[in-house]
């Protein structure tokens, strides 16, 4: 082989790593510009129940007519964050798909079945932490912290909604993990038995996590995000296990 041949094949080479780079950079904006339009559309939709979104999201307080309200666009501020917050949610089936696909291009069949079952069970599993926020945390949290020391509070709306929507949006992502730990063990990057024998380092970094979520410093409050975190740690074992029994892709011959 020549100098000069050896020279072209080299910045052959290098195209298609360039393009292969490009290909791949394509590919996220497309996925990434669908997420969005999913997100913007979605969004647009929640404007129409927003309102009475942001009433049932006063409940645990005992209703709107217990906010005081400050700033002229304060209402308005709350009104948008519910709205985007209610769209991310009704898009999130399109935003797992578009994320998931992305992470693990060229799938086979197969791979293609779990992903479609990841995206309900993530959707799911999504709403059972947003659920918990509501139904379990917030009634035992909005009542300590609005009387605490005996001081009657009453919460600006922008302060309570953003407390309350950031809330339910951390502890709902902190119960995908189930699924992100099958996603890691499809891809080969943890195992069953390794989740299993860091049981205990486990257990202390969900102690940390609900330290820093959970708007309280009583062990109480902790203890109800560690409880369900605990089990959905074990359920991620189970998972990572069938994930780890499925056969592996067999590499392509060139």
């Amino acid at each position: 082989m020549t100098e000069s041949t050896q020279t072209q094949l080299e910045n052959l080479e290098e195209e298609e790593k360039e393009m292969t780079l490009w290909d791949h950079l394509n590919e996220l904006r497309k996925r990434l510009f669908i997420g969005v339009v999913a997100v913007a559309i979605t969004s647009g939709l929640s404007f129409v129940f927003a309102e009475q979104i942001i009433g049932i999201l006063a409940i645990p307080l005992g209703g709107i007519s217990n906010f005081l309200s400050i700033e002229v666009t304060e209402n308005l501020g709350v009104f948008m964050r519910v709205s985007l917050l209610s769209g991310f949610i009704f898009a999130l089936p399109i935003v797992l798909y578009e994320v998931i696909a992305f992470i693990v291009p060229g799938l086979t069949d197969q791979e293609k079945s779990w992903l479609y079952l990841s995206i309900p069970f993530g959707t799911l599993l999504f709403l059972m932490g947003v659920s918990f926020t509501y139904f379990i945390m917030l009634p035992t949290t909005i009542p300590f912290l609005i009387n605490f020391l005996g001081i009657k509070t009453t919460p600006r709306p922008s302060f309570y909604i953003d407390f309350v929507t950031g809330l339910m949006f951390w502890v709902g992502m902190l119960f995908e993990m189930p699924l992100l730990m099958f996603m890691l063990a499809k891809l080969g990057l943890v195992t069953a038995s390794t989740l299993l024998k860091g049981w205990r380092f486990a257990v202390v970094i969900i102690a940390m996590v609900a330290a820093v979520v959970t708007p309280t410093s009583d062990p109480i409050n902790m203890g109800i995000l560690m409880l369900p975190l605990l089990i959905l740690y074990f359920l991620s074992v189970g998972l990572a296990a069938i994930a780890g029994r499925s056969p592996t892709r067999k590499p392509q011959q060139s």
